[in-house]
């Protein structure tokens, strides 16, 4: 008996095993809800959906409020409010500067702010997002925990919105159920690194920001 006459021997029993349904067969998931361009080239060539997961959750870990998280997301911004879309900004811990998110391109006239106490912010967020009435939404909750975000998972989904929560690095050792989850460095230099990402395997080394980030 030559090899190839061996080999379909033996494949013969394990075809009876898939016809007779004994066996599980995996199979390919469906594709996902397909992503919103950051407005970073290297950013969007380095996740596995080319961008922000749309109707799902982004949580960015900051060592401190005020490191250019802002600045991340200022080209989404300005693209999806040039388009007559609306984005919700939840308890920012500071006041934004405005001619700075013009100079940009934002659409002020789009952005809803919503101040809200620590209690609060989850809370608006979620019902925000559950709505479809925006786009995006940004957070800043001080308290919460996987539960919370799972939530916001979830109401990011209903109503078919980006969500995007900041949090101190300090939760970057707690289990999160987003979709993407990133860390904005400043030390030693200006960084980002892609800590877990839908779809596919995150990056083994950070990716250098401008010099200049603020």
């Amino acid at each position: 008996m030559n090899a190839s006459t061996a080999s379909a021997a033996s494949l013969a029993p394990l075809r009876g095993l898939f016809e007779r349904q004994q066996v599980w067969q995996g199979r390919r998931a469906p594709p996902g809800p397909g992503a919103e361009p950051t407005g970073w080239p290297e950013l969007d060539a380095a996740l596995p959906q080319g961008g922000w997961p749309r109707a799902a959750l982004t949580e960015i870990l900051l060592p401190a409020d005020g490191v250019g998280e802002l600045r991340l997301l200022l080209p989404t911004l300005a693209r999806l409010t040039g388009g007559g879309q609306t984005v919700a900004v939840v308890a920012p811990p500071y006041r934004p500067y405005a001619p700075g998110w013009c100079l940009h391109g934002v659409d002020l006239a789009r952005i809803e702010f919503i101040h809200a106490d620590d209690r609060q912010t989850l809370w608006a967020m979620e019902q925000c997002l559950r709505s479809g009435s925006c786009v995006a939404v940004l957070g800043w909750p001080r308290a919460g925990d996987s539960r919370h975000l799972r939530r916001l998972q979830v109401a990011a989904d209903t109503g078919q919105a980006l969500a995007f929560v900041f949090r101190s690095d300090r939760h970057a050792g707690n289990p999160s159920p987003a979709a993407l989850r990133l860390d904005l460095l400043t030390q030693p230099q200006p960084a980002l690194r892609i800590r877990k990402c839908r779809g596919g395997q995150p990056p083994s080394r950070p990716m250098p920001l401008p010099a200049a980030w603020p």
